[in-house]
C-alpha cells in the first residue's frame, strides 16, 4: 500500500481503538467496532488481529480487566459488583472467573493482595498491541521552556522493581487519603531517578509526590517532606498510557536536547500527572514531562 492509503488505513482503525478506550463498559460487538472503522464485518476480525496481533475479543477483553484491576488496587470504597458492571458482565461470578483466568488471582484476593508479577505478564499482549498506533510522535513545537518555581512536596520513594510499584501507590494513596490530600487538592508528581532501560531493577528510584506546604508529620507510610527545586526546565506533554513516559524522555534527551543549545541540570527528570486514569480513558491521560535546565 501507499504510504497514504496505510495512514489511512490505521487512522481507521484507530478510530476503534479511541472508541473501545473511551466506551470500555459500552457495546463493543463486533459488528459495533466493524462499522466504526468502515470495515466490512466479515473481514474485520482478521484485519484486527492481523495489524495489533490479538482478537478484537481479547482486547475488548484485556481493556477491560485492566481498568478493573486498577480500581481493585487503588479504590477500595468501590464495590466488586459495581466494577463488574461498568466491565461489562452481567454479575460478580462472571466477572470473577474472567479475572481469575487474566491474573491468577479472584478479585478480591486481587484487592488485598495484589501479585503484581502475572498481573504484568497478562498485560504484554495490550501493551504491544498499543505500541503500533499508540507510540506518541513529537516535533521541536511540543516542548516549552518554563521557569518551574520552587514546589514543597510530601514524598514517598519506591526503591526496587518498577514492577512492584503498585504496592508503593497503594501506601502512597491511604497516606494521601488520612492526610486530606486527594489530587484533585494536590498536584501529584513524580521524580524518575533512574533510567528504565539502564539501570537494574534492584536500582531503580522513582519518588511519588504529592504538593504540600503543610508540615509532613511522622507517618507508617514512609512518606516524608521534600522539596522540587525551582529553575528552568523543558517541558513537554505526553497524552496515552501513564504506565511508559519512555516516549517523552526519549524525545527530550535524544532530539530536543542536542538541538536546544541547552544543558541539562543535575536535577532528576520529573513528571506532573495532570489526569488520571481511570478516571478518564487511558488514550487520554495527560502527562507533563520536565527536563531540569541550567
Amino acid at each position: 500500500m501507499k504510504p497514504t492509503a496505510t495512514s489511512q488505513y490505521r487512522t481507521r482503525m484507530q478510530r476503534v481503538l479511541d472508541h473501545i478506550e473511551a466506551h470500555p463498559d459500552g457495546d463493543l460487538d463486533l459488528a459495533t467496532l466493524a462499522g466504526l472503522a468502515a470495515f466490512s464485518r466479515h473481514h474485520f476480525h482478521r484485519q484486527f488481529s492481523g495489524l495489533f496481533g490479538v482478537s478484537v475479543h481479547r482486547y475488548v477483553q484485556m481493556v477491560r480487566l485492566k481498568r478493573a484491576a486498577w480500581r481493585l488496587a487503588y479504590r477500595p470504597r468501590e464495590s466488586v459488583l459495581r466494577i463488574a458492571l461498568d466491565s461489562g458482565y452481567e454479575g460478580p461470578e462472571a466477572f470473577s472467573r474472567a479475572f481469575r483466568q487474566h491474573v491468577g488471582q479472584s478479585p478480591s484476593a486481587f484487592r488485598k493482595t495484589p501479585d503484581w508479577n502475572p498481573w504484568h505478564a497478562a498485560q504484554q499482549p495490550l501493551t504491544q498491541a498499543r505500541s503500533i498506533s499508540m507510540t506518541p510522535a513529537y516535533t521541536p513545537a511540543d516542548v516549552s521552556i518554563i521557569d518551574f518555581p520552587e514546589t514543597p512536596v510530601a514524598r514517598l520513594s519506591h526503591l526496587g522493581d518498577p514492577a512492584t510499584i503498585g504496592d508503593t501507590i497503594r501506601r502512597f494513596i491511604a497516606w494521601r487519603k488520612e492526610a486530606g490530600l486527594p489530587p484533585r487538592l494536590s498536584a501529584t508528581f513524580n521524580i524518575l531517578h533512574t533510567d528504565p532501560d539502564t539501570a537494574p531493577a534492584v536500582e531503580q528510584r522513582l519518588d511519588l509526590c504529592a504538593a504540600t506546604a503543610r508540615p509532613v508529620a511522622d507517618n507508617p507510610y514512609g512518606v516524608v517532606a521534600d522539596i522540587i527545586p525551582a529553575g528552568r526546565c523543558a517541558v513537554i506533554r505526553q497524552t496515552g498510557s501513564p504506565d511508559d513516559l519512555r516516549p517523552a524522555a526519549n524525545f527530550l534527551y535524544a532530539d530536543w536536547l542536542p538541538r536546544s543549545g541547552e544543558d541539562p541540570r543535575d536535577h532528576p527528570l520529573f513528571a506532573q500527572r495532570i489526569s488520571f486514569f481511570p478516571d478518564v480513558p487511558e488514550a487520554e491521560a495527560v502527562t507533563d514531562v520536565f527536563l531540569p535546565l541550567r
